[in-house]
């Protein structure tokens, strides 16, 4: 009985501010095991947990000269991690903040729908018919996170998205083919760009520098990558670290179509973007400002 009273007392206690702080301990703690599940940092965490593990003992048995060196491992330890999974921590930041917002729906209009679903036929367009030629191309969609640090390393073009632009740039002669397209809200931003290669030591040794760019690019932001082997002509799709293969044009505008407009597994589109980017340039045209953001 007197268990029965303790447990109902400790319950009675607990009120609306413990129920957000359990909630909110529980909520960083499964993102914090999710970004270390799908990341490099997975067979480091366990590394991490049997030191944790030996200090307890340590401390438990008054090992002292083993506890000292533990003590001082872990501390520096703790530095290292940061500095070595940098690139990680800050995708994962990047993230989070933009995760908030990406919760709130609106309702788009039909003539958005249009405009992304040509974008879409004419990159599936083009994106076969260099397969079938085995033009090697590289394709970076942007989402929430901004890539113009990325775009600035090309050339900027700001041009309406065609199968004839695409394959054009791509082809083998021309001077912008061995760099990334860079697509934002809808169009062709920027070719020619240069981007972050993966340095996991997990993907195959096959593929080039086309995907390892792919996955790199994936990895430090939430960009989906397009990629087209030079060698095999096989169509690829990056994004959040993994690297998807073997396409042809329906599961290519399937994929597309779920990215652009539908959103990911996570509910995440960039349609929403692509209205509020033209709701943006039309406020700047009227107060005759310019939007210098990258």
């Amino acid at each position: 009985m007197n268990i029965l009273k303790d447990i109902l007392n400790f319950f009675t206690k607990i009120d609306v501010f413990d129920v957000i702080d359990i909630c909110l301990v529980w909520f960083f703690l499964y993102l914090a095991y999710k970004f270390i599940r799908e990341r490099r940092a997975s067979k480091l965490a366990i590394g991490v947990c049997v030191l944790l593990a030996l200090r307890v003992i340590t401390d438990f048995y008054e090992l002292v000269a083993m506890r000292f060196i533990l003590q001082n491992v872990l501390q520096v330890g703790l530095i290292a991690l940061v500095v070595v999974f940098q690139p990680e921590l800050r995708s994962a930041l990047e993230k989070v903040g933009g995760e908030p917002f990406r919760g709130i729906k609106s309702l788009t209009d039909a003539k958005d729908s249009a405009v992304y679903s040509e974008v879409i036929d004419n990159l599936c367009e083009a994106i076969c018919d260099m397969s079938l030629d085995k033009t090697g191309a590289l394709i970076v969609i942007e989402r929430e996170t901004k890539l113009g640090d990325y775009a600035k390393t090309g050339t900027l073009i700001n041009a309406d998205v065609s199968s004839f632009l695409i394959k054009n740039i791509f082809f083998n002669k021309a001077p912008l083919h061995d760099g990334a397209v860079i697509i934002r809200n809808a169009r062709v931003h920027a070719a020619g760009c240069f981007l972050p290669l993966s340095t996991n030591p997990d993907i195959i040794k096959d593929l080039g520098t086309r995907h390892r760019a792919a996955i790199g690019m994936s990895e430090n932001s939430d960009a989906a990558v397009i990629v087209v082997s030079e060698e095999t002509g096989v169509i690829s799709i990056a994004h959040e670290g993994k690297l998807k293969r073997n396409f042809d044009y329906a599961q290519l505008h399937k994929e597309l179509t779920q990215l652009m407009l539908e959103g990911d597994e996570n509910g995440r589109g960039i349609r929403q973007r692509f209205r509020m980017a033209k709701k943006k340039d039309s406020t700047e045209k009227h107060n005759g400002g310019k939007d210098e953001t990258v």
